[in-house]
């Protein structure tokens, strides 16, 4: 296995240098660049420059979390990784919870490693009674409860399968590609390792969750997982 760090990043300059200061030293870092502005390129310059082996990619335009992690999954194979350790870029994701996804990732390399939120205090309730429509949602779905979390952003991919299945269909590019990759893996047999890990909403962070573009992007997701589930349905249950 040879993994590397993959971070997608949208305007977060307050908290970017922190996150990719604290990954193992040892381990390469990608950040994906969404057409952030000048504040976070500058910071992302900063990070990148103090480690030995990360570097950037930059899209011109933001395109959607979705699409950067597409960008990023690419980006790591071409450069030889078969693993990604995917964590958010606004300090949502406690760092020192990295190698624990690594040791994971090592014993179980075939497998999409799904972090498991731990909220505290800080959680917004709507939030939490979102999430728990979309498990159950994803559920149906995968006629399993494979995924505990469809939206857990913290999470070890394994590139080949996960490229596999951005190859073969047109997958969202915002905040449902998260979820229905998660879904899409388990159609495509990836088997499904999860890990519980603390996950935090700072008072001052910046959220780019949209409830009036997304929370449409993910119903109209849902609808079509819940037809594909209809075909894969026999094929589900025997597993």
């Amino acid at each position: 296995m040879n993994p590397c760090a993959l971070i997608p990043i949208f305007d977060h300059p307050d908290t970017i240098e922190k996150v990719i200061a604290e990954l193992p030293g040892e381990l390469p870092c990608l950040v994906v660049d969404d057409g952030s502005g000048e504040e976070t390129r500058a910071a992302v310059r900063r990070a990148v420059a103090a480690r030995a082996d990360a570097w950037v990619v930059r899209r011109d335009r933001n395109g959607g979390k979705g699409a950067a992690l597409k960008t990023g999954y690419r980006a790591a194979s071409e450069r030889g990784f078969t693993h990604v350790v995917q964590l958010d870029a606004d300090g949502q994701h406690r760092v020192s919870d990295v190698p624990r996804f690594l040791a994971a990732m090592r014993a179980h390399p075939d497998a999409l490693v799904l972090g498991v939120p731990v909220f505290d205090e800080s959680a917004p309730s709507a939030r939490i009674y979102a999430r728990q429509l979309s498990r159950g949602l994803v559920w149906l779905a995968c006629l399993s409860r494979a995924v505990p979390d469809p939206l857990c952003g913290f999470r070890g991919v394994p590139l080949a399968p996960a490229l596999a299945v951005i190859g073969s269909v047109a997958t969202g590019d915002w905040m449902d590609f998260e979820p229905e990759m998660a879904v899409r893996m388990v159609w495509h047999g990836t088997p499904i390792e999860t890990l519980p890990t603390r996950v935090i909403y700072p008072p001052d962070g910046i959220s780019h969750f949209s409830i009036a573009l997304d929370y449409p992007r993910l119903a109209s997701l849902y609808v079509r997982l819940f037809g594909g589930m209809l075909w894969r349905a026999p094929e589900l249950l025997r597993r």
